[in-house]
């Protein structure tokens, strides 16, 4: 029988597959099993990321290098730049020259790019993260108060950037030492498929200019009530918290970052001029993020005016990383108009991502988080080629964290599609 635990109820349906109950703990998946099992993606996988060193910054080679081992980057996907890597700033010719090289370097299938080093972190008027998606083009950075373009990939739906909307998302593995950008790494790895309890803090602070975004935190509250716990302040800063997991605010600079502690796999921003000024801002970098625990940030890189769409949508954010996007697609997804804004911290932390466990000899665990209701299908083929039938009646997946329970041998079942929606 198919089985869903939940909190309340064990809801069981009668099918082809036995899908049983039973005593849980955690073992690796069999590989043989892992080849006829396939799940509905919700990422980027390490085979879809680019990696871009600066072989004239020793810490970008250390930093590119470690990076491609721990999330096991295929060779191919490393691209190799040099350039004076001493300031903050490319002009657009000398960008055009490197971004050429990048995409003739760059293998078809690669969906997005780590950058592998904190400056320049900026072209000219646009960050570097969006001049890499775009190409350098001042339509997407308007040098007065003004609206720039949009993004296509804006609240999109797939995980195929590059396939669907021609461009490839950046994200910059940034730090001011190796053991600041090893550890980020390490939070972003650790935080994969764990599903993290943490709380989301939407502050409205006393700087109305810089909380444009708190119109829309009541509406962010009641979409996820009884999905992530979320709290909505009137304040400046919040302190002594041990749970946080997504933290939105506005202000120049954020106090007591260093009495949080931040869940492997946070999102945290501060809607500022020019928090994206990574290494010389008068106001805070938004490396102070990445450097108090958290997993990613974005900033600003130039005076964009307080428009909310030059910023992250919590809402929009926290919705995609629900539904098991990596950081670097939840936020680049929540960002209409991006191109003044850069984009930091560990590219494939996927804290929501389906997980698919062996238990025991023939038997597996199905984890699926969710914000939205929705159903899981399973179909079965005694070929990898197909045609796939559907195997069961489909299941219900709930709002929040789901669990499936099933029996599963690939010598007599042949091969499995789970898929959802």
């Amino acid at each position: 029988m198919l089985t869903q635990i939940c909190a309340k109820r064990i809801k069981r349906f009668p099918v082809i597959l036995a899908l049983i109950l039973f005593s849980a703990f955690p073992v690796t998946l069999a590989a043989e099993a892992l080849k006829h099992i396939s799940l509905t993606r919700t990422g980027l996988m390490p085979e879809d990321i680019a990696i871009i060193i600066n072989d004239s910054d020793p810490l970008s080679r250390q930093v590119g290098s470690y990076y491609q081992r721990a999330r096991q980057i295929p060779e191919v996907n490393v691209i190799h730049l040099r350039f004076p890597p001493d300031r903050t700033t490319l002009t657009a010719t000398e960008f055009k020259q490197l971004k050429a090289k990048i995409d003739r370097l760059t293998p078809e299938h690669v969906q997005a790019f780590a950058v592998a080093w904190t400056a320049p972190y900026r072209v000219e008027c646009m960050s570097l993260t969006s001049a890499l998606a775009f190409g350098f083009d001042k339509k997407y950075c308007a040098d007065k108060c003004e609206p720039t373009a949009p993004s296509p990939y804006f609240n999109a739906l797939g995980s195929y950037p590059f396939d669907d909307y021609k461009m490839r998302p950046a994200m910059m593995l940034a730090g001011t030492s190796f053991t600041q950008v090893k550890d980020l790494i390490d939070r972003g790895i650790a935080s994969d498929h764990t599903f993290p309890k943490g709380q989301a803090y939407l502050l409205n602070t006393s700087d109305k200019a810089r909380s444009t975004r708190s119109v829309i935190f009541a509406e962010t509250a009641k979409e996820f009530s009884g999905i992530f716990p979320v709290q909505v302040l009137d304040a400046d800063f919040i302190s002594d918290r041990k749970d946080v997991l997504f933290y939105f605010t506005g202000l120049t600079h954020v106090s007591s970052l260093d009495t949080l502690e931040f869940i492997p796999g946070a999102l945290a921003d501060h809607l500022t001029s020019v928090g994206g000024m990574l290494t010389d801002s008068s106001q805070m970098s938004s490396l102070r993020w990445l450097e108090a625990g958290a997993t990613a940030s974005y900033g600003t890189v130039i005076e964009p005016c307080s428009f909310p769409q030059k910023f992250p949508s919590p809402v929009v954010a926290m919705f995609h990383y629900a539904l098991g996007a990596s950081a670097l697609e939840a936020y680049w997804k929540s960002v209409a108009w991006p191109g003044q804004g850069v984009f930091i911290g560990e590219p494939l932390a996927k804290p929501f991502a389906p997980q698919l466990r062996e238990m025991s000899s023939d038997r597996f665990e199905l984890k699926i988080f969710s914000p939205r209701a929705g159903r899981l299908k399973i179909e079965k083929s005694h070929s990898a080629a197909g045609p796939f039938k559907l195997a069961s009646r489909p299941q219900t997946i709930r709002r929040g964290e789901n669990r499936f329970l099933l029996k599963f041998n690939e010598k007599t079942d042949g091969y499995l599609k789970l898929h959802w929606n």
